[in-house]
């Protein structure tokens, strides 16, 4: 079914740039600005099994994106400056800003020479327990279960259910089975445990993977130096919020920001819903957000700036720079608003 959704999206970008109806849309639906959503940034793996490849482009592409803004005369800029931009309803020239999820080193090592380049300012948004080397990264986990199995075991839904790995096709349909599986349990210690089960059963040392993937307090400091990045937080454990109770909620939001800003000595002034889709992060959500302090907070639900989006501030949506559409042809229609204003049904706001 995901692979079906993939294709769809891929014909639908590629159509909406073949007949030039991203053109017409654009003056409709390209809104003031962008925020672009984007993980990793690395050179492609070879591994055949990559059932995480949509979050994670190459530099290559990132280039290409940036030097496509560049061309078009777009000023790329901080979270803090579309917040002043929005507030004060500065809307003289077009903008775009780039967000990075979770912290990952390649951000770093990979990300950052690019965006040198083109002297483009971009915040990083770190979980906390990422940064100390204890947290989670199931999907990753997962990931590295499936491929090294040809069978695997789980108590779904309470049964306990064997599925296919032997072929790539079923290493997928197994990933995507368990991926919603897990992603579908209330709690966030619900999920952990039956993600730390999994690795456990196969002998995949969950931890060691965000000491492997992602950046150190010490790492996130040095990095953090730099003038073109900003910090931003992305809760504790990386949970979905809407899950919680509200005081647990609360405290992913606080202490997140907490650690982050005692970790750097800099104010974290900008959030990034984990998984940020409207069964993570809503209504009750957006207003803890503000509540607690946060000037933005940013989702994953697709979709442009609008003037609007000023008395949304802590539920802008973003575009995802996403591995498995890398197709510059499509960069025009990224930018354009066309698609996120199709996936919307044209609503320019989605902030219940």
């Amino acid at each position: 079914m995901k692979q079906l959704r993939n294709n769809v999206i891929r014909a639908g970008l590629g159509a909406l740039y073949i007949t030039g109806a991203h053109n017409l849309l654009r003056p409709m639906f390209a809104g003031v600005g962008s925020i672009f959503m984007l993980h990793h940034v690395r050179p492609p793996r070879d591994a055949a099994f990559q059932p995480n490849r949509h979050l994670e482009v190459a530099p290559e592409f990132l280039r290409a994106m940036l030097g496509h803004l560049r061309s078009h005369d777009v000023d790329i800029i901080t979270m803090d400056e579309l917040y002043r931009r929005l507030t004060e309803r500065d809307f003289s020239r077009r903008f775009a800003c780039f967000t990075f999820d979770d912290g990952y080193r390649d951000n770093r090592d990979f990300a950052l020479p690019v965006m040198r380049e083109f002297e483009a300012p971009f915040t990083v948004y770190a979980a906390s327990d990422f940064a100390e080397g204890v947290g989670r990264l199931w999907w990753i986990a997962l990931e590295m279960v499936i491929a090294r199995t040809s069978s695997i075991e789980a108590g779904v839904a309470g049964l306990t259910a064997r599925l296919d790995t032997s072929t790539l096709a079923a290493k997928g349909a197994a990933f995507n089975r368990l991926h919603d599986w897990l992603r579908g349990l209330r709690g966030g210690g619900d999920l952990q445990r039956e993600a730390s089960a999994l690795c456990a059963r196969y002998g995949v040392d969950e931890t060691a993977i965000s000491r492997d993937l992602c950046m150190s307090w010490d790492e996130l400091k040095s990095f953090a130096q730099d003038p073109l990045i900003g910090i931003g937080a992305h809760t504790i454990t990386h949970c979905s919020l809407a899950r919680q109770s509200k005081e647990i909620a609360g405290q992913e939001m606080a202490v997140s920001r907490q650690r982050i800003e005692a970790a750097l000595q800099k104010p974290v002034l900008h959030l990034a819903y984990p998984y940020g889709d409207k069964f993570a992060a809503a209504a009750r959500e957006f207003t803890m957000a503000q509540a607690a302090g946060f000037k933005t907070a940013v989702t994953t639900r697709p979709g442009m700036i609008f003037p609007e989006s000023a008395g949304h501030l802590t539920a802008l949506p973003r575009v995802s720079l996403n591995g498995n559409y890398q197709d510059i042809r499509i960069l025009p229609v990224l930018t354009s608003g066309a698609a996120t204003a199709m996936w919307n049904g044209f609503r320019r706001i989605d902030a219940a």
